[in-house]
């Protein structure tokens, strides 16, 4: 009796095939000892109905198979204890045929149907704790702020739910492989499988090599925007054949760890946006601030130094040879402010194009008067072509651009060194080319020189400032233009800027 005590109130998940087939006989055998007594009482229908209740404890408590068992075991003892003759498997009456049947079959149906509810009830209950477990997951990932964290996470879920291995993998910055994201439990990688996941975005499953250690599953982390990396899964040597349940829940593990990787990669690059917006805004309002309180006194410095050529009696040449050379540092100076004054403008969006239809050539006379003392020292060649359309641009801050590039040209280029000044059609475009036959621009540089205060190597000893290019490149792009450096295959740095053509207007001839 206390065996069917335990039977009814137990918890029989954890039981053999063994122990439940003995505690199904021994809940018949109870049944028959409680049963035997009520014999005089009782009709035998109603002691029927005894044991089919039993069979019906045993397959919800114990399952199909038990439940069959004790099917089979109640009308056997139904037969030898309670039938006539009584303690002999003979039967007196062939109407108890019929009995023995009705009951074999009513406690194997019930039994079925009992057992069938029960497997519907824990595989129910099941999904309800893997929903549960699953929905902790993806609040705890919500909650994560390093790569380090969701691995820590992910693995702890991974081994608690499914008893196995795990470990995340992220592309290298060199985006030439996959590094594991570093845990002392991560199960050894194999490096091709977890590539051909990441490339093919496909479950990748190879069970050879399970046995020497290695993850056999590689899941991708396939997040909104693209595939983020690789999920490695290795189970226990004792572990049976993941089931497709089982694999579900690893893709949806997946996904929810895709997710939380790519949460985090843009919190990083919205971080970096606003920390180099920021940055941005706060160099921009120091260059204007300096810039505008040292404009006054630096022109002031100017006509001082010109005032003193006009002094009478005229100064002596050491004292002339003084204020030459004061002179020219303010107009070197001032002209360094007006850089960044220029460029704070421009970054702050406060300049305003004064655009008009006009030839280049004009422009490119202009730039040339105004740095007539700078190239005096080297060769110039210009090749316009004549059938230059009008361009629309703002002249005075194309004429900078220009002078710029020009004065450049001639700062890194030897002594008598030529420069070149070329304008050619594209098919959207008119291209302006300043080449010169210095030294050129360093190969890792890049985009790199187009940024404030950036400058080659080997400029050390040059006078400027790293902000010519940065000017030249925010008023292009300002006139929907692109700019670009590289070097000659003659040797000498070029620089080549694309302005649109747009549709000029009609310009009719005046008549004879």
């Amino acid at each position: 009796m206390e065996d069917k005590a335990s039977l009814l109130t137990g918890s029989p998940a954890q039981l053999t095939p063994t122990r439940r087939s003995l505690l199904a006989i021994l809940a018949c055998v109870g049944t028959t000892i409680v049963a035997t007594p009520l014999l005089g009482y009782l009709d035998l229908a109603n002691i029927v109905m005894l044991f089919l209740l039993t069979v019906l404890l045993v397959a919800v408590k114990l399952g199909r198979n038990a439940a069959i068992l004790a099917s089979i075991l109640s009308v056997l003892l139904f037969d030898i204890f309670f039938v006539p003759p009584r303690f002999s498997l003979a039967v007196s009456n062939i109407q108890y045929l019929v009995t023995f049947a009705v009951m074999l079959m009513t406690a194997l149906i019930t039994a079925h149907l009992a057992a069938g509810l029960r497997q519907r009830a824990e595989e129910s209950q099941r999904r309800e704790q893997r929903t549960q477990a699953l929905y902790q997951l993806a609040r705890q990932l919500a909650g994560t702020l390093t790569i380090g964290q969701v691995a820590e996470i992910a693995q702890g879920f991974i081994r608690t739910q499914l008893a196995a291995q795990s470990a995340i993998l992220l592309p290298d910055e060199e985006g030439q492989g996959l590094a594991a994201v570093s845990r002392d439990e991560s199960p050894l990688i194999e490096p091709h499988l977890a590539l051909v996941a990441l490339e093919g975005g496909q479950l990748v499953r190879s069970d050879e090599i399970s046995g020497l250690g290695y993850a056999p599953l590689y899941l991708p982390l396939r997040a909104s925007m693209r595939i983020r990396g690789v999920l490695a899964i290795r189970f226990a040597e004792s572990s049976p054949e993941p089931s497709a349940d089982t694999l579900s829940l690893l893709e949806t593990v997946a996904s929810l760890i895709a997710v939380a990787v790519e949460r985090l990669h843009y919190v990083e690059v919205a971080q970096a946006s606003e920390v180099r917006m920021l940055t941005e805004r706060l160099r921009s309002s120091i260059l204007s601030a300096l810039s505008h309180d040292l404009r006054t006194p630096l022109t002031a410095m100017v006509g001082l130094a010109d005032s003193l050529f006009l002094v009478k009696p005229t100064l002596p040449p050491t004292a002339l040879e003084t204020a030459q050379a004061l002179h020219e540092q303010a107009a070197r100076l001032a002209g360094l402010v007006g850089n960044l004054l220029d460029m704070a403008r421009l970054n702050a969006g406060e300049v305003t194009l004064r655009r008009q239809w006009q030839p280049l050539e004009e422009v490119v006379g202009t730039s040339l008067k105004l740095l007539g003392s700078a190239l005096a020292g080297h060769q110039v060649k210009v090749d316009l072509p004549a059938e230059l359309p009008l361009l629309n641009f703002d002249a005075v801050l194309i004429e900078r651009v220009l002078c710029n590039l020009l004065e450049n040209a001639a700062k890194y280029s030897p002594p008598g060194g030529a420069i070149e000044l070329r304008a050619s059609q594209m098919a959207d475009t008119v291209e302006v080319t300043v080449s010169d036959q210095g030294a050129g621009f360093p190969a890792q540089c890049g985009d790199d020189l187009f940024k404030m205060f950036v400058r080659g190597a080997g400029t050390s000893g040059l006078p400027g400032s790293g902000l010519g290019l940065a000017i030249c490149k925010a008023i292009v792009e300002a006139h929907g233009g692109a700019i670009s450096a590289d070097n000659t295959p003659q040797g000498g740095g070029c620089v080549r800027f694309a302005l649109p053509k747009g549709t000029a207007p009609l310009v009719e001839a005046e008549p004879q």
